[in-house]
């Protein structure tokens, strides 16, 4: 969020667990990468709910650096903006990081991704480190008693695989019962297998 027009800066909060924690404490940096709507759930499956301690984040996507040197993602991605850190306040689980903008840039004029968007269009959750997790969620309050083909969450992640929505990203089309999704498919956030879905 902004904090101040000018200087311009604004606040990140990060959970002490991520590794983006150790990152930024160490660089005294940090760049945001603004996504677009049609960003693929992979994608934000890696950056949300992967590991950089366990995984390179980095390995399958297109990056750049400028000013701060720190690797903007440029997939998916409409405007970047690179800070230097300033001031860092501990609220227990997370650490605010506030810092002084130092570039930006729009690549693009599509329209940006929101939370809500992301949640209700794209069927995403919070990943358990993030500071909207809620506990244990669920989609659109559980849907309507009347459906007729039954949501399956990921016991990995908490994706919830819905039949109206499919997978378009994957190739599973909007009314796909997920017995009839492929056995080759995995969760679109975690990349886990249909064995790791439970009916919900």
């Amino acid at each position: 969020m902004q904090i101040t027009a000018n200087p311009p800066t604004l606040a990140v909060s990060i959970n002490k667990e991520n590794f983006t924690h150790e990152l930024i404490n160490k660089s005294k940096k940090f760049t945001i990468s603004i996504l677009d709507k049609e960003t693929p759930m992979s994608l934000i499956g890696t950056f949300g709910f992967k590991c950089g301690r366990t995984i390179d984040k980095m390995e399958h996507v297109t990056c750049i650096q400028k000013e701060t040197r720190v690797p903007i993602v440029t997939d998916h991605t409409i405007a970047y903006i690179e800070a230097t850190l300033i001031s860092k306040i501990d609220v227990g689980t997370h650490t605010i990081f506030v810092g002084e903008i130092s570039n930006t840039d729009l690549l693009t004029d599509n329209e940006p991704m929101t939370y809500e968007y992301y949640y209700h269009v794209k069927g995403g959750l919070s990943p358990k480190n993030a500071p909207t997790y809620l506990g244990e969620q669920t989609k659109k309050e559980q849907k309507k008693e009347e459906k007729t083909m039954d949501n399956y969450v990921c016991t990995v992640c908490g994706y919830i695989y819905d039949p109206e929505q499919g997978d378009p990203d994957n190739g599973v089309k909007p009314g796909t019962a997920f017995e009839d999704v492929s056995e080759d498919w995995v969760c679109p956030v975690c990349g886990a297998g249909k064995e790791a879905f439970e009916k919900q």
